[in-house]
Order: C-alpha cells, then sequence, then structure tokens
C-alpha cells in the first residue's frame, strides 16, 4: 500500500468506498459532487491509499491559510485496523503542516465513539466547541440574502 496524492484516474475506487463507507451522507455529501469540488480547487490535499490500482483509503484535508481541517477519513472495511487510517491521518497532517498549517480540526458525528477514540489514539483531543453550519442556500432563503459580484 503506498499513499499518493488523488487522481481523476482514481474516480472510479474513491466514490465506491466513499458510498460504502458513508452510506447516510446526506445528497449535499453526494461522494461525486464533493470528489468534483475537491479536484476543481486542485490544492493536492485529497490523498488516496492504494493497493496496487486499488483504492483502500482517503483523507481530504483543507487549510485557509489559518487552520487546517481533515475530512473524509475512508478506509475500506476490509483494511480496518491495519494501520491505513493512521497513515493516511500522518500523511495529511504532514502535508498541512508543510503548508504552515499549525492546528487542525476535524468534526466527528456525535454518535460515532469509536472514530472519536480513533483520533483521540493519534493525539486528537476533543475540545469545548459548539459546531455550526448553515447551507448556503439556507441563507439565501432565510435572510433573503443577495449576493454581490459575479
Amino acid at each position: 500500500m503506498h499513499i499518493r496524492p488523488c487522481t481523476d484516474d482514481d474516480r472510479t475506487g474513491v466514490i465506491a468506498l466513499w458510498e460504502r463507507v458513508f452510506p447516510d451522507d446526506p445528497p449535499h455529501n453526494a461522494p461525486p459532487k464533493m470528489l468534483d469540488a475537491k479536484l476543481v480547487a486542485n490544492d493536492g490535499l485529497l490523498f488516496v491509499a492504494a493497493d496496487a490500482d486499488t483504492v483502500v483509503g482517503t483523507a481530504m484535508a483543507g487549510y485557509d491559510g489559518h487552520r487546517g481541517w481533515l475530512y473524509t477519513v475512508a478506509v475500506s472495511p476490509e483494511r480496518r485496523r491495519r494501520g491505513v487510517g493512521t497513515a493516511l491521518v500522518h500523511h495529511a497532517v504532514a502535508a498541512l503542516r508543510a503548508m504552515g498549517c499549525t492546528k487542525v480540526n476535524l468534526q466527528v458525528r456525535a454518535t460515532n465513539a469509536a472514530v472519536v477514540e480513533f483520533y483521540e489514539s493519534l493525539g486528537f483531543e476533543v475540545e469545548e466547541r459548539v459546531s455550526m453550519g448553515m447551507r448556503i442556500g439556507d441563507l439565501t432563503q432565510k435572510m433573503g440574502f443577495k449576493p454581490s459580484g459575479p
């Protein structure tokens, strides 16, 4: 197994893995849509763990110049507990560090205690924060928001 940046050639394998590992994700997180958006960003922060030509894991990261984020760490169920997830997280964190990132955040569903334990074993800590979000379409409807610019 080796970890490398995701390419267009990985599309089928990444989508299949995400659909299998995240079957309950809402429609706005549809794997093809998420993958296309990340590949367009072209920031080099989507990694695949590959065994020959088979995608067995992914880690997506983001960096805004202030904080780094870790998203969609996914490992094929047959490959779990073999170090794939750990290697992916270490790889993504190293890439963020190389960009000047000093703190990495991530979100875990409150019902997923096993994943919380996994991240704690890697040095992440549960922080006292309130996580908030808003779908941009909701903003335009709820607040009468009218975007400016192009």
